[in-house]
């Protein structure tokens, strides 16, 4: 797809085409394309709006009702900011009382339509053409918001942000130059260095606009947040999405937090001021409580699970595992709270026979800081996934006090 056909989609014919597709179905596409063809529509727009059909069934997932008026590229889709995020996100901005906010990095427009919607004027930027056009066609409900293709680095965000009300948003590229894969994407990086544009040119921009929020990798190093900041881990559903750094006004609690987000269920927010500094962590089998706490990912790599081990009066496990022990009857949002049915030190023959014991021919493997195959465990203990005729068990595999255990559990 080029900038013509993007044009050409987000026009009245291509509009209009596009409204009058059925869902998408792998099994009719074909005869869909052939039969658009015959009643004179160009193959190329034809093409481009199947293409749409399909990414926009695929973008229900991230933008619920909204992703059937909007434009997608496939890589843009994989690297948008889920809706309920980028909400989140907006409203920063917009209590910050902003006017205009540069979206340098803007991808397909996630961030910017939210911020959009919310009465926030948006300038975006992407430095690849296809992808500004897209954006800027998901603008178009709000006609003073607008992307264009360029780079960042050339962004005019004019004299005095602070007094004229004006933030940045930037949501650099992670994945290296080089060699692309099968599917046509290079490797993604996880390193401050490697990301476009530069962290240096990203903290000089905050330096400048007093507004400033950046989205990086789940994996940045503690080390690197830079003082008077909030770096705020985010999860959906249990799998973390990004870490955020914001400054200046954008700040809400200052330090490390966690926001803990999935479908049915308010966020949870999480900070430092409710963490134990120091995590407790288990000696021993005996410290394993009635008990445990699988602690949200967003909150591990927040370096919160001391939020855990405070409400709870518990221990971890061992260090870095997110587990958490306890013996107090407490519910958290965000952790996943399991019943402890047994403990005991984890080798294949003890537990195999503790399974056979009880009668158990189905197995669920939950693990944490022990590295094995789940394949072959199964084939050395002689167990499957179901029960079949006999019972069905959850095993949770860690460390704890330093040496490998196996837990029996269930939900609780």
């Amino acid at each position: 797809m080029d900038v013509s056909t993007v044009k050409a989609l987000a026009g009245p014919e291509g509009q209009e085409l596009l409204r009058s597709l059925p869902p998408y179905s792998d099994s009719t596409a074909l005869t869909l394309q052939n039969g658009l063809r015959r009643a004179g529509h160009p193959p190329e727009l034809v093409a481009a709006a199947l293409t749409q059909q399909r990414l926009r069934a695929r973008a229900v997932e991230k933008f619920g009702e909204f992703a059937s008026d909007m434009l997608f590229t496939p890589d843009g889709l994989e690297q948008a900011t889920r809706l309920e995020v980028a909400v989140a996100h907006a409203h920063r901005f917009s209590r910050a009382s902003l006017a205009t906010v540069h979206d340098l990095g803007c991808g397909i427009g996630a961030d910017a339509v939210t911020l959009s919607s919310l009465g926030v004027t948006v300038r975006g930027v992407d430095a690849d053409p296809v992808t500004a056009a897209v954006a800027d066609a998901n603008l178009r409900p709000w006609p003073d918001s607008r992307a264009r293709a360029g780079r960042a680095e050339d962004v005019d965000i004019g004299s005095d942000p602070g007094r004229n009300r004006v933030g940045a948003w930037l949501d650099p590229a992670r994945r290296t130059r080089g060699v692309a894969d099968i599917t046509g994407r290079t490797r993604r990086t996880f390193r401050l260095g490697e990301i476009s544009p530069s962290w240096e040119f990203v903290q000089q921009v905050a330096a400048r606009v007093p507004a400033t929020g950046v989205k990086l990798s789940p994996g940045l190093d503690h080390a690197a947040i830079p003082a008077g900041t909030e770096a705020q881990w985010t999860s959906w559903a249990g799998d973390v999405v990004e870490c955020a750094i914001w400054w200046g006004p954008l700040v809400v609690r200052r330090g490390r937090t966690a926001r803990v987000m999935g479908p049915g269920a308010g966020p949870a927010v999480v900070d430092e001021s409710v963490s134990d500094p120091v995590v407790p962590l288990a000696a021993s089998l005996a410290d394993v409580g009635t008990w445990l706490h699988d602690v949200d990912r967003a909150v591990i790599r927040a370096g919160l699970v001391g939020s855990v081990t405070r409400a709870t009066d518990g221990v971890e496990s061992d260090e870095g595992t997110g587990y958490v022990f306890t013996s107090r009857d407490v519910t958290l949002s965000w952790t996943r709270r399991y019943a402890v049915h047994e403990a005991m030190p984890f080798t294949v023959k003890t537990l195999r026979a503790w399974l056979r014991g009880h009668g158990v021919t189905g197995l669920t493997i939950k693990k944490r800081g022990i590295r094995l195959d789940d394949e072959q465990l199964r084939r050395d203990l002689k167990i499957g996934t179901k029960a079949g005729t006999g019972e069905q068990a959850t095993v949770v595999l860690t460390r704890v006090g330093g040496s490998p255990a196996a837990l029996v559990v269930s939900p609780a």
